[in-house]
């Protein structure tokens, strides 16, 4: 008999030792389940834009040839721009009416070499054609010697074939009179420096540039392209003068760049 009430006690105190546990975990609240991200997925269509804008900006990079562009700036007359993109991967792009107030013709050119600014004969450049040695090739060209036409067929494909840069990337409507693939490019930095400036890029699908807008103006290709040369030739001869500025001197200054 005293056996059997020890039991029943020992039962009793575990009983009242479990069911409070047993009730909390009834009652307890469920846990929260993983939180999720509420950013919004990228759209497909966008993210193929990238990719397809990446292709087509590897693909000029090999694009090697010779064109005309029409380039209607963001302020002045509209004029054609030479571009050569040789075979051992030199290039030059000849700008008229950029320098001394649009007086003066403009190129600049890479090369084994180095990076140059040469002055063209032209309205306010009576002698003969002369460069500038402004760096080695693959440095940029100072902000006040640059007419910035020059970028969509250098430096900034290789900015578009960089999934890392800081862009967005859409389809976009043609430009008009342009044949071609075009894409509409945002800058998702908050940095005043973008790696390019946004705007319209057109390829067609060899690679060819077809036409940009951007901040500097419109460039749009004018006539088939022709061959490319074995290497880019300068302008002129190489000198110690001055490059030429975009500003239109003063009655007191005299041209120097490109004098012996």
């Amino acid at each position: 008999m005293h056996a059997h009430r020890r039991a029943a006690r020992r039962l009793t105190g575990a009983l009242a030792l479990t069911l409070p546990a047993l009730l909390a975990a009834c009652t307890a609240d469920p846990p929260s389940p993983a939180p999720t991200s509420t950013a919004d997925p990228v759209p497909a269509e966008v993210d193929a834009a990238r990719d397809e804008l990446a292709a087509l900006a590897a693909a000029a990079q090999d694009r090697h040839l010779t064109a005309t562009y029409t380039f209607e700036p963001a302020d002045g007359a509209a004029r054609t721009v030479a571009v050569t993109s040789a075979n051992d991967g030199t290039w030059r792009v000849d700008v008229p009416g950029w320098g001394q107030g649009g007086t003066v013709d403009v190129s600049l050119a890479a090369n084994a070499d180095g990076l140059f600014q040469c002055a063209l004969p032209s309205a306010g450049w009576a002698q003969q054609a002369g460069c500038v040695r402004l760096g080695d090739a693959d440095d940029a060209v100072p902000r006040k010697l640059d007419p910035r036409v020059q970028h969509p067929f250098t430096d900034w494909l290789e900015v578009l074939t960089d999934r890392r840069a800081p862009l967005a990337v859409s389809p976009a409507a043609p430009l008009p009179g342009v044949s071609g693939e075009c894409y509409s490019i945002e800058s998702t930095s908050a940095s005043l420096n973008a790696p390019l400036d946004v705007g319209i890029y057109c390829y067609r699908p060899d690679g060819t540039p077809a036409a940009v807008r951007a901040a500097f103006g419109t460039l749009k290709l004018a006539g088939e392209p022709g061959a490319a040369p074995a290497t880019v030739q300068l302008a002129g001869p190489v000198t110690e003068g001055e490059p030429v500025s975009r500003e239109a001197p003063s009655p007191t200054d005299s041209p120097s760049a490109g004098t012996p």
